[in-house]
């Protein structure tokens, strides 16, 4: 019947001329109260891996990697956690804004890097060091949706290095 209806009143023939980013953003019309939810779960599942992950980092032997794993992934489930609120569209284009690029780079190249660092490299110093370097550029990365306060820093460090 919606198709019909689609038809009749000459929506058809604009739903072909919609690009891929158009779909995702009407896919994402969801009331605030489901956003919400969605946000909080996601955002709650994120910080339960990370946490997880840091708990079995003190198993023997394998407990380098599931700690990797887990949290790789509970910063992944933390970052799409935002979808929710604003719509995976507009979360993206705030991630290639141009005060937020190079953090967005370097924290998706770090989470990569984690990951190929420990099954492909094999190499467990340079996955903790990448780890390291997705805590850093995740918390830069946060603190540029606060105004002023990545200046701020920046000052703080300059007037600490004197």
């Amino acid at each position: 019947m919606d198709k019909l209806k689609s038809v009749l009143s000459g929506e058809e023939g604009r739903k072909e001329d919609r690009n891929i980013l158009q779909a995702a953003n009407e896919a994402s019309t969801l009331g605030w109260g489901t956003r919400v939810k969605g946000f909080v779960g996601c955002f709650v599942i994120g910080v339960v891996c990370t946490v997880l992950g840091v708990c079995m980092l003190f198993i023997p032997r394998i407990g380098l990697i599931l700690f990797i794993v887990f949290y790789t992934f509970g910063n992944l489930c933390s970052l799409c956690s935002t979808m929710f609120l604003m719509g995976p569209v507009k979360q993206l284009k705030r991630m290639c804004d141009k005060t937020r690029a190079l953090a967005t780079t370097i924290m998706i190249t770090c989470l990569v890097l984690t990951l190929c660092a420990a099954f492909w490299w094999k190499n467990f110093g340079l996955a903790l060091l990448f780890c390291i370097l997705q805590v850093l550029s995740f918390a830069w990365y946060g603190l540029s949706y606060i105004p002023f306060v990545r200046d701020a820093i920046w000052k703080m460090v300059s007037i600490c290095m004197k």
